[in-house]
Formats: C-alpha cells, sequence, structure tokens
C-alpha cells in the first residue's frame, strides 16, 4: 500500500520518514518530496508498506498525530488522474 504523509515538518528526512513507519511494519520504501527551486522538502511524502495490514494500522495510529507541532495528515495515497 501507498501511503501519503502530510503536513510533515519541514526538517523530516527520508530516513526519519522510515523510521516512523517502522514502528508499525516492514517499510519498502520512504520518500519525502522536495522543492527543487528551494532545496527543502515540501512538507509531504509517500511511504509504500507491503503489508496492508500494518499499512492501515500505521495509517490509524499516526493520522492527526502529533510531530514538531504539526498535526500530521496520513492517509491512503490516491494515484495521479
Amino acid at each position: 500500500m501507498n501511503i501519503y504523509v502530510g503536513n510533515l515538518p519541514y526538517n523530516v528526512d527520508n530516513d526519519a520518514l522510515k523510521e516512523i513507519f517502522t514502528a508499525y511494519g516492514t517499510v519498502d520504501n520512504a520518500h519525502i518530496i522536495i522543492d527543487r527551486n528551494r532545496d527543502r522538502s515540501k512538507g509531504f511524502g509517500f511511504v509504500e508498506m507491503s503489508n496492508d495490514g500494518d499499512a492501515q494500522k500505521a495509517i490509524d495510529a499516526l493520522n492527526d498525530s502529533d510531530m514538531d507541532g504539526r498535526n500530521l495528515r496520513v492517509n491512503e495515497a490516491r494515484p495521479r488522474e
């Protein structure tokens, strides 16, 4: 399952994002989206987990949770239209 993670603090990197989700299961990939013009995080990213049950546990646990004063938005990623 591909998971969207929004409203991330700008100092979070790929490794930190992966670590957060590893508590809920195996993370295949964690990727922060970078603004190339500013060379910093855009404040959102994606996490891929192969086990849908673990992914749903992570979504349920982390959505609207606090990270450095920001409430995370965590849900199943929708395909691009």
